[in-house]
C-alpha cells in the first residue's frame, strides 16, 4: 500500500470516516502492532487494501472496509498479555468484535469478518469470502511490516553492490 493512498481515495473515506473520528479507533495509535508499525497503520492498510481488492473482485467492498479497520480494535500489547482462556490469536478477535460493537452498529458480514481474521492461525473456518478476503491481506501486511525495514536494508545494500560492480 503506497502509505498514504486511503487519504486520497474519497469513496473509501466516505466509508470509514466515521469509524476513523472515533476515539476509540484513533487510540490503537498508542500500539505497537508488528514492531515496524501502530495498530492503527496496521488497521488502515488492511482495511484500505482489503477494499481496493474487494471493489475489484466485486465483493462487498463497503463491509470490508468498514470490519477490516476494525479487526484489531484492541487496547493491550499482545506480546506480552497472556490470557487464560486461550492464545491471543483466539482472544483478540472477540474482544476486537465487542469493543467494535460499542461505537457503531456492524452486520453479520463485518462481525464474521472481524471473528475470522485470524483464520490459519485459529480452526475459526470464514462464513464469506471477504471474510477470508481480509484475513489474507492481514496476513499480507503483518509481514511486511514485520520484514519491511530489513527488506529494505537489504535492497539498499544490493544496489550499492550493484553500483560498485558495474564499471
Amino acid at each position: 500500500m503506497k502509505t498514504n493512498a486511503w487519504r486520497e481515495d474519497q469513496e473509501y473515506l466516505t466509508l470509514v470516516g466515521d469509524l476513523l473520528a472515533q476515539p476509540a479507533v484513533q487510540k490503537l495509535a498508542n500500539y505497537t502492532q508488528h514492531h515496524h508499525s501502530d495498530r492503527l497503520q496496521h488497521s488502515i492498510a488492511v482495511s484500505f487494501d482489503s477494499y481496493e481488492l474487494a471493489k475489484k473482485m466485486h465483493l462487498d467492498y463497503q463491509s470490508v472496509a468498514r470490519a477490516g479497520l476494525l479487526h484489531d480494535l484492541f487496547y493491550y500489547d499482545w506480546r506480552t498479555t497472556k490470557f487464560d482462556l486461550g492464545s491471543h490469536a483466539f482472544i483478540h478477535p472477540r474482544v476486537a468484535l465487542r469493543n467494535a460493537e460499542k461505537i457503531t452498529p456492524l452486520n453479520e458480514m463485518e462481525k464474521d469478518i472481524i471473528l475470522k481474521h485470524m483464520f490459519g492461525a485459529t480452526l475459526a473456518l470464514p462464513k464469506y469470502r471477504e471474510s477470508l478476503l481480509v484475513s489474507l491481506v492481514d496476513d499480507y501486511e503483518a509481514e511486511h511490516e514485520f520484514f519491511g525495514p530489513a527488506r529494505q536494508k537489504v535492497e539498499a545494500w544490493y544496489r550499492r553492490v550493484k553500483v560498485r560492480m558495474s564499471f
